[in-house]
């Protein structure tokens, strides 16, 4: 099945205001960044964003938040954002905080249709808030749920016309329990590749997962925080 689409405006179709969406990326890395341009230029507003992290001010989710398109963020990172940061402490924006290995496993959880889980992850804590806790083992765990997603939109460095998806080192970290969690999965490759080109033994998410797949272009090659020493 040949789920190919143009591009990004073709691939977002649907997307409209107040749905949630799940965004992949770590970071800077495995950013699907012509989708997030594509709704930018869109103008579709009061989302829900689940992702890791929210971008940075002019990059990422951080061109939504920038725009006033995202009504509520559910993250685990997001101490590169000075405009979410200003958003969340004048009460502009929603923001739900969450262990990052909770997220995760919440994202994985949706995709694979499992409904809840327990994890000893932020027991003890205001994540715990109104969360159902048990006891296993002497050990306390909260309940955690599968998240709720209209569309899941993630980035893949190679991908075929099926669907089928390999990623680079980081970019795997979120995008991959990402695919498939949304009624409708949005991928966007750096190279689109002909049908039977991947080696099968690589293939990290197969395109069972994946409604709609793009070619993508012109992507920033960004690091976050740059490190350097001196000369000698």
């Amino acid at each position: 099945m040949d789920k190919t689409v143009k591009n990004a405006e073709e691939a977002i179709q649907g997307i409209k205001d107040g749905m949630t969406l799940m965004v992949g990326g770590f970071g800077l890395c495995g950013i699907p960044e012509n989708s997030i341009a594509a709704l930018v230029k869109s103008g579709v507003k009061n989302l829900t964003c689940i992702s890791n992290n929210a971008g940075v001010d002019d990059f990422g989710l951080g061109l939504l938040l920038k725009n006033r398109q995202i009504k509520k963020m559910i993250s685990s990172y997001v101490g590169e954002n000075a405009e979410f940061e200003r958003q969340m402490l004048s009460g502009e924006l929603e923001v739900e905080l969450i262990p990052q290995g909770t997220l995760a496993e919440r994202s994985r959880a949706t995709a694979a249709g499992i409904p809840a889980f327990y994890t000893p992850a932020g027991y003890g804590t205001e994540v715990a808030n109104g969360k159902e806790i048990r006891d296993f083992e002497g050990k306390m765990y909260l309940l955690e749920h599968a998240f709720k997603v209209d569309f899941a939109i993630i980035k893949a460095w190679k991908g075929d016309p099926q669907g089928n998806l390999v990623f680079r080192a980081t970019t795997r970290n979120f995008n991959m329990p990402m695919a498939g969690a949304g009624r409708i999965t949005i991928a966007e490759v750096e190279e689109l590749v002909p049908e039977g080109a991947l080696d099968p033994e690589q293939i990290h998410t197969p395109g069972i997962f994946i409604k709609r797949i793009f070619e993508g272009k012109n992507y920033e090659k960004r690091i976050e925080q740059r490190t350097v020493r001196k000369n000698g």
